[in-house]
Parts: structure tokens; sequence; C-alpha cells
């Protein structure tokens, strides 16, 4: 091995060295480290510890001739046992590269790889004796990967306002998809099969949010009990892409995998956009393993403590990243610039993002993480999402992340759950979520495009539970029920659980319905989880993070049953009206102001009376709401500046449980309507397609969704 200069890239990067040499150049940020051995494993596990020369700034680096694509490696790194300090090295222990662009082997988490003594007597001080014994026959190892330039494919580049997200788990959305070749179920090239994008072309989605893919690790509690992290939110390589889903192989096909992933759906318009987790690792807090940053450079990379043996824990998995300190902002700055610039995705949904703009004074909207990502030229310019919160104090802060960032609007999610279960104690929150939460975003500078409306997402039932079960049923995950929300907001329509009741199936079918018109029809950015279009049940669990089963599967095989189909067609029709119509999809916030001299503001409420609602209306309960939407002078011009004008809609949710004779706005809002979408019909396929008088009535079934549009705007007269 030769040591040469110091390079900028972290990682391991196939190069040409001195005399035109070909070979692998590796450098590993350790700063609190004494000595620094890399690890290099052949085929038969045989191990050849070089030492690496260092530090320079922290980081200790070597070229090795002739190490080139495949070749499997780790870290043994050197320096002070001292967990009463914070400082956990570990030479007994090989550690992945946190730069490691693919990882080869799984996390099986025996003693062996635990940088203390597990089992040691006295349980409360174990964390400080450290164990001698040597980790590499149990760990993986990281893959050197050629450095090759990124794929030329062209972005859909989606505007926000424009954009559908659908989150979707890669094995569990193809694992049973009949379409898809069996060898592929389960993995990147099986969500790029035609068959799986077809899938989406067809329901109208323009971006898919991938629940984790970076490589991740089961937890030791799910091993002992015959579990499996299903969901992957338990990090422990940012820069590889997971190998469990990968049919090509792990010895670094997984990246060119993934790759190929992307390309076919962005040849298909579809957007990508990860749900990454940066706010906790694999490594858990003092009694978990040591695996990667533990090992390399704990204080440096953890937030740690006043007692620095203890770990500042912001998220209920042990730890929290110091994303203040330099070098873990830059490994996180590294890793996101990495999947944009050469995976090629489009986006990045945060997981409890309120964790990653700490600093010692809480969760601050000026800190560095935020602070790196509004300046850094390519991170700016993608989709960025938070989870805006977690589980550490004043942690929850939905509203108040800055520009450019989208939120995942809980309240929003609360509030038409709540409408739709009877049990809202006003409508007020009801009319600022439908239309894009302006109190929550406009003070702030945003647009509704930062309201990321969603009812259901993975962590909780899925639509179809939500409308069967009061109570979850997470027995399965073997910790007593006592994992998973109790606040569902849900409603059984009258029994728990799956039932033979023709009636309450109907019912809940019609609650699906409705819950779906919803969200497609309010202002903002609508997220659908996948398989609610089809009514997938996970049997009432609503935390199936573990169930790599059937549970977290989706399941393709539609029953004859026409209100299940019927989900998927109102979905389709649905996602085709916003298409079609700017005033459905707005980009800017409803002002209230009269458009015309006749009065016609931009959006107008309305009671189950058909009058306008006053400032009483607002403060009460009701089971009713009208709006009638504009599409006069819609605020921002086409792209070639010319004004946009659209039709304009009416929609009418009642939450009643008897049938309403609703009195239709007349002129100067309209004089017909024609019936678009009617939840309370079973058959879906088909728009009404009747026409209705302004001013008359119209009779909207009990617990349903009415959309109307305007074809007639003033009397023919």
């Amino acid at each position: 091995m030769t040591h040469a200069a110091e390079g900028d890239a972290l990682g391991a990067h196939c190069l040409t060295g001195p005399g035109g040499v070909p070979g692998t150049r590796f450098a590993l940020w350790a700063g609190g480290a004494e000595a620094v051995e890399l690890c290099l494993f052949e085929a038969d596990g045989s191990e050849r510890r070089l030492p690496l020369a260092g530090p320079v700034h922290g980081v200790w680096h070597g070229f090795v001739p002739g190490v080139g694509p495949g070749q499997r490696y780790g870290y043994r790194v050197h320096g002070r046992w001292d967990p009463w300090t914070g400082a956990r090295f570990n030479p007994a222990k090989l550690l992945l590269d946190p730069y490691a662009r693919a990882v080869d082997g799984e996390f099986t988490l025996p003693p062996e790889v635990y940088g203390h003594v597990r089992d040691w007597p006295q349980q409360h001080v174990a964390d400080t004796v450290r164990d001698e014994r040597d980790s590499a026959p149990y760990v993986p190892k990281g893959v050197v990967v050629r450095d090759e330039p990124p794929a030329d494919v062209r972005r859909p580049g989606t505007p926000w306002a424009e954009t559908v997200l659908y989150e979707l788990h890669v094995k569990g959305f193809t694992r049973l998809h009949p379409g898809v070749p069996e060898p592929l179920r389960g993995t990147y090239a099986g969500l790029a099969h035609p068959a799986a994008v077809a899938h989406l072309l067809r329901l109208g989605v323009t971006a898919v949010e991938l629940l984790p893919v970076q490589q991740f690790a089961h937890e030791d509690h799910l091993l002992r009990r015959g579990l499996r992290n299903h969901w992957g939110y338990n990090p422990i390589g940012w820069f590889a892409p997971h190998a469990g889903y990968s049919s090509s192989g792990t010895a670094g096909q997984q990246v060119g995998e993934f790759k190929a992933m992307v390309r076919a759906l962005h040849e298909a318009g579809i957007e990508v956009v990860l749900d990454v987790v940066y706010n906790h690792t694999a490594e858990a807090g003092e009694f978990g393993p040591t695996l990667s940053l533990k090992g390399i450079d704990n204080r440096g990379y953890y937030r740690l403590g006043a007692d620095a043996r203890r770990y500042t824990d912001h998220t209920g998995c042990g730890n929290t990243p110091h994303l203040v300190r330099p070098q873990a902002l830059r490994l996180v700055a590294d890793s996101l610039r990495y999947w944009v610039t050469e995976m090629g995705v489009d986006g990045f949904r945060f997981d409890l993002a309120s964790a990653l703009a700490r600093t010692e004074h809480g969760v601050d909207m000026d800190a560095p993480f935020l602070a790196v990502l509004a300046q850094d030229p390519v991170l700016r310019r993608v989709k960025l999402i938070a989870e805006p919160w977690d589980l550490g104090p004043d942690g929850h802060r939905t509203g108040a992340f800055p520009p450019p960032w989208a939120e995942w609007n809980d309240r929003y999610r609360d509030a038409v759950r709540d409408f739709w279960r009877g049990a809202l104690p006003d409508v007020r929150e009801l009319g600022y979520r439908l239309s894009g939460s302006s109190d929550l975003y406009a003070p702030g500078g945003r647009r509704p495009y930062a309201s990321v409306n969603f009812v259901t997402a993975h962590d909780g039932f899925t639509l179809r539970d939500l409308v069967t079960y009061e109570r979850k049923r997470n027995e399965a995950n073997g910790e007593g029920n006592r994992d998973g929300t109790h606040d569902n907001r849900s409603w059984n329509c009258g029994t728990e659980g799956e039932t033979d009741d023709p009636g309450i199936n109907a019912l809940r079918l019609r609650q699906q319905r409705n819950l779906l018109a919803t969200l497609l029809l309010s202002t903002g950015v609508p997220m659908l989880l996948a398989g609610d279009e089809t009514g997938r049940t996970q049997g009432g669990n609503n935390n199936a993070y573990c169930q790599d089963n059937e549970t977290g599967w989706l399941d393709w095989t539609l029953p004859d049953d026409p209100g299940r189909a019927g989900l998927l067609a109102l979905v389709r029709r649905l996602l085709a009206l916003r298409r079609r119509h700017p005033v459905l999809r707005r980009s800017v916030f409803f002002s209230g102001r009269p458009l015309e001299p006749d009065g016609v503001r931009d959006l107008t409420w309305f009671t189950a009376g058909g009058t306008e609602m006053t400032e009483a209306d607002w403060y009460a309960p009701a089971a009713t709401l009208g709006l009638h939407l504009s599409g006069r002078g819609l605020p921002e011009p086409d792209e070639r500046g010319r004004p946009v004008t659209d039709d304009g809609f009416l929609a009418v949710l009642h939450a009643g449980p008897r049938p309403l004779d609703f009195r239709l706005p007349g002129p100067p809002w309209a004089a017909a309507y024609e019936l678009l979408v009617d939840t309370a019909r079973e058959d879906q396929t088909r728009a009404p397609g009747t026409r209705h008088r302004g001013g008359g009535g119209l009779l909207v079934g009990a617990r349903s969704v009415a959309l109307l549009r305007v074809v007639a705007p003033r009397d023919p007269a």
C-alpha cells in the first residue's frame, strides 16, 4: 500500500495511482483515533490488514494498488476505551465504512459485535467493559464500487403543485405482484418492471415515496423473536442501497440495479423520493452494537448527554447524530448529494426531521443542517419533505420549517379523520386543512404545496383498517400489543373487525371512498398509501414495521367485488380531474376576495342549507360543508405568461348519517352543474353525469361526497 496524498473524497474510490497503476484509494475520518487499519477480505474470509496514514485534519488514508470493484473491506480503529468520557474505540470490532457505496452480508448481532461485554454480571455497567472478541466473521463488509458517471436520464421535474405522492415499500409493493417475474419480486428490478410501473401510470401518481432503501440492520429484539425489520427505519449505511432488495447480487450489483430502477421510473415520468433516516442509526444506545460510527469516533458523530457515557435520544431509538459537528453534518450532506447526483433521485422525506434541526438550544429553524440544505446548489433544488416532529422536548413543529421545505401535515390527517367519524368539534379546522392550511404555511412565505396531505401512511392503520378497527391488533409484533399509537381516530362503522354484514361492509367502502375523495380534492400535495386504492388490510396491525410477510405485502388479487374495484376507479378519475383542472391543484393560497363585480370569490363556503358560512358557523360542529372553487382568473399565469381560466367546482362533504337535500348555490355562482363524483354510488367506474339547476336541490347520500362542475356560470338569459 502507498500513502497517496490526501484527497477530498472520503470512502473507497477506484483510480490510477503513481506510475499509472490502477487501484483504490481509501479515506476515513476518525478524528479522535490513534491508528486506523484497513481490512481487506477475500472470498474465503481471510483478512489482510493494512495501516492507513494520517491523520490529516482527522482523515486517515491510503492507496492500495491492484484493488478494484468488488473488493470487500472494513476498518479497525484504535484509540482510548473510556466510555465515561464517550470514547469507545475497540480495534477488535470490524467497522463498516460510513461512506461504503455497497454492503455485502447481514447483521446478525451475536455477542461478538458488541464493543462491550454484553453478558457482564453487573449489567448496569456492562457497557463500560471492553469486549476483546473479533467481530469480523459476524458483520457485513463494505464493497468497493466503481465510480461511474450518473445515467443521462431526463428527470421528470414535476412542479410541486402538480405532484401526487404514492408511498410504497420496494419489497412489499412487488412481492406478490402476479405480473412481476418471481425472481424479481421484492426487488429494485421488480419495481422497475413494466407490470409494476403500469399500475403507477394507470393510477395517475407522479412520484413514488420509497420507504427506507439505505442499508439497514435488524434489531436484536426482533431477531430473537424470529422477526425482521421490514420498514427499514434502522440505518447503518447512508450511501448504500439496501442489499436485500437486489435481485442481481450484493457485490456492488445493487448499485446498478437501483440506478436502473430510477431510470425506468423516470422514463415513465415518475419521480423518485426517498424516505431517509438520518435521525439515528442501528447502533442504538450505550448498550447497542458497535457497527460503524460508534467505533470510528463516537464523540464526533453522536450527540452525547451531560454524562458522556449516555446518548441523547430524541428518536426513541437510542441515539441522535450530532449534526452541529462538522464531520457528522458533512456525512449526511455528502450522502444526500450522492443520492441525487449519482443515483438520480428527485427528493427526500426526512424521518423525524425535528431531530435534524436540533442544536444546543433545542429545535432551531436556523440549525446548521437546514442552513446547509438551503444554500447547497444541488440539494436546494430537489423536493425536501419534513416529518416535522421527533420525540424530544418541543419536537412537534408542524408549519415551522422554512422554505423550500414541504411537510407531512398531521393536522390535515387528524381533521379529516375526525370529520368523517363525527368527532370534529367545529369545522374551522377542516376548512383550513381542505384549502391548503394557509394558517400554517402562509406566514412563513410558503405555498399550499408545502402541505403534504395524507389520511393514512405506513405508520398506522391502512385505509380499510381505519374504517374496520377502533383498537389496534399488534400481537404478532411480540410486544404485548403495547407498540403502535393508541390515537387512531378511527371508526369501525358499528362492528369491530371483519364482518359478513353486507350493510356494514357497504358503509365501510363508502367511508373509504369519502376519505379518498376528500384527500384528492383538497388543496395541497396529496399522498396515497400504496394499496389503499384497492382496499388493502393489515388485519388491524397499526405498526407492521416487523411484518415481512403477507401482512406487510400488498395483495394484488382483487376479489369479484365492484366496491373494491370502485376504489381504484375513483382514485384514477379524481387524479385525472386534478391533472386537467389547475383550480384543483392551486399553487397560491385563496384570497377570499371577489374576482369579478358579481361578487364571486375564489373560494366560497356553504352550509348544509346552501347559504354562505357566517363567522358563527365556523365555530360550531357541523356534519356538512360545501365549498365552491371559482376557476375565473387563477392567480398564476401559464408557462407563456398567459392568464389561466378554469371551470368552477362545487364539493359537498356530508358526514351525517341520513341523506341531505343540499341547496345548490345559484347565480352568481352557477346556473347549472354537472355531477361528476358521488361516493354514495357503489359503481364508481363511470361518472354520474347528471345535470342539476343552480338554486335547486341535490339529494346527497348519507355519509358521502359529491363533486359538481359548473357548466353554466350564469343564467342563459
